[in-house]
């Protein structure tokens, strides 16, 4: 008789807690954060939006968790104890990928609202920093509560992530920034409409404005005719 082939979870979306743990239900749903980001915000930012600014951010985000396997490939650090519950034995937890995202992008976040430029409409904003910041943190104590990481991979993570996302903030916005119009008036981003409005203080109240001017400007040329 053959020995069934093992199964492996996604471990994407596959977080486990304790049965009956309220505290371990909310954490499970902070741990996929993460994923919200990626999927429902830079995916739908694409596909409506089209910001330079956002699209490079998504590529850094990209870059840092390539950055993020090859060091745990080359360390090979072994994740808590509790692993075997989890069904994580077989990957590594030096440095957690999951504090490692988030703080890269509550980082860049931080360094984009504070020098002024737009992304999502949003400028300095308090509320949006403490919002990031506190999923952040509760990012990094629930891969601890859960048990996927040990306190020393959960800060490894962390301060990869500060690190990382304050590098390519400079790398964006002060060697690569100079750039954007050349990417605008390139074939590619004349296909996918691709554009900076970083320069615009208020992106949504421009917008607005245009579109009622071009419809004032539509409904002129429907009377004249």
């Amino acid at each position: 008789m053959t020995t069934p082939t093992p199964l492996k979870a996604v471990t994407l979306t596959h977080v486990r807690y304790q049965r009956g743990d309220g505290v371990g239900h909310f954490l499970a749903w902070i741990s996929l954060v993460p994923v919200f980001i990626s999927l429902g915000g830079f995916v739908s930012h694409f596909i409506f939006r089209r910001e330079l600014q956002g699209i490079f951010f998504a590529l850094g985000l990209i870059v840092s968790q390539f950055i993020n396997e090859v060091i745990k490939t080359s360390v090979q650090q072994a994740r808590p104890a509790t692993c075997a519950l989890l069904e994580m034995c077989d990957s590594h937890g030096w440095p957690s990928s999951h504090c490692q995202y988030m703080f890269f992008f509550a980082t860049y976040l931080t360094l984009l609202s504070l020098r002024g430029l737009s992304f999502w409409h949003v400028r300095d904003n308090p509320l949006l920093h403490a919002l990031t910041w506190s999923l952040a943190v509760l990012t990094m104590y629930s891969r601890v509560y859960l048990g996927y990481h040990t306190v020393a991979q959960v800060f490894a993570g962390t301060a990869l992530g500060v690190f990382l996302g304050a590098v390519w903030f400079w790398v964006v916005n002060s060697v690569l920034h100079p750039y954007f119009p050349i990417i605008e008036e390139s074939a590619f981003g004349r296909w996918f409409y691709v554009k900076d409005t970083s320069h615009i203080p208020n992106v949504l109240k421009f917008e607005y404005d245009m579109a009622r001017a071009e419809r004032r400007k539509v409904a002129l040329n429907s009377k004249s005719d």
